[in-house]
């Protein structure tokens, strides 16, 4: 019996010794008019994954020339986006299209400003790592392993992937879920505009104005910018039907055909139908005043710039080899004709947009760089 009173006392001393504390659940911290965004099963959200992917987001080390990190085209202080025309990658090769926002990017069911393939954070965050054309990170089959090592050898990522990732191997498969972690976390729904639908604050008479335009049938920039995103592709939990609308706004027309420059043709580009040439998902508009230049290009440096495109119907791109008028773009949206609207109008709108502004985002320390002192 001596066995039995052992295998008692172990027992006993299993059941005195406290439990590992869980983990408390997630929790997003949305407006009401808000669902929750979709997560993949096998990379849930929490706060273990999203720290272990904050510290990656800005470090260096993950990089081919070790001198580039996610954060270097993807500032906070302006919504993660960069402020250059075109992002530059570890070689100084400069990117395609010009960096996007990260800012509820958890909430698009496409990722980048063409791909419909790409539908996951982590899907996408292969092409900045390992891409090869454009080079963004670098990193490549030669110094794959000198990357992860870099990673491995940090005590602070052992102890962040055993604690985030328990039983997963510390590689790339778990950096990258760790990243994208990282940015579907990264919500923007305290803009002074989210204040005002919430009896917090005020508009302006001209913001009101601005609004009310943006919302109605005039300037018509509702519908391709309606959602509480101020974008028109939007997924969460309880979406039955996702549509995925690309648009060509006229931006350009450089053979009088309806050809964008060649390397930079949109939704034709991964559907080969001449009914795609220059299609593009629209972008969030949150957080749209700090995040210039504008378009997939960024070839429009400033909201007015922007505003009188669209009210002229598309861009005029007036000499070089993209020369050519937008405004007769044959596969132009239907959604782009001119729009009648005085200097005033015009004004009203941009006030509006700056409502939508997140100061609170552009400097929340829990979005910030771990390794600046």
């Amino acid at each position: 019996m001596r066995w039995l009173a052992a295998v008692l006392l172990l027992v006993m001393a299993a059941m005195a010794s406290p439990a590992p504390a869980a983990e408390p659940a997630w929790v997003w911290n949305l407006p009401a008019d808000v669902p929750p965004p979709v997560v993949p099963d096998d990379n849930a959200m929490s706060e273990a994954r999203f720290q272990l992917g904050r510290r990656l987001f800005y470090d260096v080390r993950l990089s081919g020339g070790g001198n580039l990190s996610c954060a270097s085209c993807h500032l906070q202080h302006l919504a993660f986006t960069d402020g250059k025309v075109l992002g530059i990658g570890t070689t100084g090769e400069a990117t395609a299209r010009n960096p996007q926002g990260l800012a509820n990017v958890a909430w698009l069911p496409t990722l980048t400003w063409a791909n419909p393939a790409l539908v996951t954070l982590e899907r996408q965050m292969e092409v900045p790592l390992f891409g090869e054309h454009p080079v963004e990170m670098g990193i490549n089959d030669a110094n794959r392993p000198e990357i992860l090592e870099r990673i491995k050898a940090d005590p602070l990522y052992q102890a962040g992937f055993a604690d985030a990732y328990p039983g997963e191997p510390l590689g790339f498969a778990t950096i990258i879920k760790a990243i994208a972690s990282f940015q579907r976390a990264i919500t923007s729904f305290n803009s002074r505009y989210d204040q005002y639908l919430r009896g917090e604050a005020e508009l302006s008479a001209a913001e009101e104005r601005g609004l009310t335009l943006f919302f109605g049938e005039k300037a018509e920039c509702f519908h391709c910018h309606g959602s509480f995103n101020f974008n028109d592709q939007i997924r969460h939990v309880r979406s039955r039907v996702v549509d995925l609308p690309f648009h060509n706004t006229g931006q350009f027309n450089v053979d009088g055909k309806g050809a964008y420059p060649l390397g930079n043709e949109g939704l034709f580009e991964h559907t080969g139908k001449q009914a795609d040439h220059g299609a593009f998902r629209a972008p969030s508009l949150r957080n749209v005043e700090v995040t210039g230049p504008y378009m997939h290009d960024g070839g429009v440096p400033s909201l007015e710039q922007v505003l009188d495109n669209y009210a002229a119907g598309g861009r005029v791109t007036q000499s070089g080899p993209d020369a050519g008028d937008g405004r007769l773009n044959p596969h132009k949206s239907d959604l782009i004709a001119a729009i009648d609207l005085t200097p005033a109008e015009r004004a009203d709108i941009i006030a509006f947009l700056k409502t939508l502004t997140d100061r609170e985002l552009l400097t929340n320390p829990r979005f910030a760089d771990p390794f600046a002192r």
